[in-house]
């Protein structure tokens, strides 16, 4: 980094998927500090009012906002979608979230398939997310705004079944299944997701691209590919977590948080906060961060 300031950038979501988001960030902001925010204690925000939601997104940011954020990222699709607005008029800082990233990623593949494509194809994305964020409408109107018509399919079992562990772990092309019971679970896994995104696929059969709606959806994406594949769909994948990682840098930079990296900068460094469960939060963090995640501490932002 030219600049001898290191900014300090905020991160939260309702519990530990946005973690995929500073996964794909932290290699953007060489130099920089991330302060992530797990609200464990009111998770789900799908399950609760719009106006809950904009309340718990609004003292979770403001406690961020407090440890030195000079900019948030709300790495969580419903609050995103429902309380977006509402943080921007609350806060004095930038503030961006991750669904309008994904559209605009979605656009730009969609653009450049069509463009590859002597005949004319439609502009289409498929959007799989959670209930809320679907009940929301975000994604198909984020996309409307790009000329980019979305189908959205709900696929709620599929965050729970991440939580516990039931997928393969991947090591390059190598599928590691450490015992039988891990292949049981990874294929209960395999079976679902297999059965909603064919059903997806029946829904919008002229879609070029598909773009997963939730932070989990990440750590998914080889059975993903594995089963578009296995389907004859081998659809486009844009993953809203590292668009929304790329938007945040373009952002640091319009705004002068934060200058090019240089070759020579240290690493990012991390804190972690959750609001209920740091044991929990450190063992399925450093799945979903893809290292390890210690010394998170706990804290208290009311009900």
């Amino acid at each position: 980094m030219s600049a001898s300031h290191a900014p300090t950038i905020g991160v939260f979501d309702s519990g530990f998927g946005g973690l995929t988001v500073l996964r794909e960030l932290l290699p953007l902001v060489s130099g920089g500090h991330c302060v992530y925010l797990g609200d464990t204690a009111r998770l789900p925000y799908g399950s609760k009012s719009r106006e809950t939601i904009v309340r718990y997104a609004i003292s979770s940011a403001r406690f961020l906002q407090k440890r030195g954020a000079e900019l948030l990222v709300v790495a969580c699709n419903t609050a995103t979608a429902l309380a977006l607005e509402e943080l921007r008029d609350a806060l004095p800082i930038p503030v961006v979230g991750v669904i309008d990233p994904g559209a605009k990623a979605a656009a730009e593949a969609c653009y450049e398939l069509n463009r590859c494509n002597t005949a004319e194809a439609p502009s289409e994305v498929l959007v799989v997310a959670t209930q809320a964020t679907v009940g929301a409408q975000a994604y198909t109107r984020a996309c409307a705004k790009l000329g980019l018509r979305a189908t959205e399919k709900a696929c709620p079992l599929l965050v729970p079944l991440v939580e516990e562990g039931w997928i393969a772990n991947e090591s390059g092309d190598k599928v590691e299944i450490a015992n039988a019971n891990d292949a049981a679970r990874a294929s209960v896994t395999a079976q679902v997701l297999r059965i909603y995104l064919s059903e997806a696929l029946d829904a919008a059969p002229a879609s070029r691209a598909l773009l997963l709606g939730c932070t989990h959806y990440p750590l998914l994406r080889p059975e993903i590919e594995r089963t578009l594949a296995d389907l004859g769909r081998p659809l486009c994948i844009i993953d809203s977590a590292r668009a929304t990682a790329q938007a945040v840098a373009r952002v640091l930079q319009e705004k002068s948080i934060m200058r090019p990296t240089s070759t020579d900068a240290p690493d990012a460094t991390c804190e972690f906060f959750a609001t209920d469960s740091v044991e929990k939060f450190e063992r399925l963090g450093s799945r979903f961060l893809g290292r390890p995640v210690a010394d998170v501490q706990l804290v208290d932002l009311g009900g």
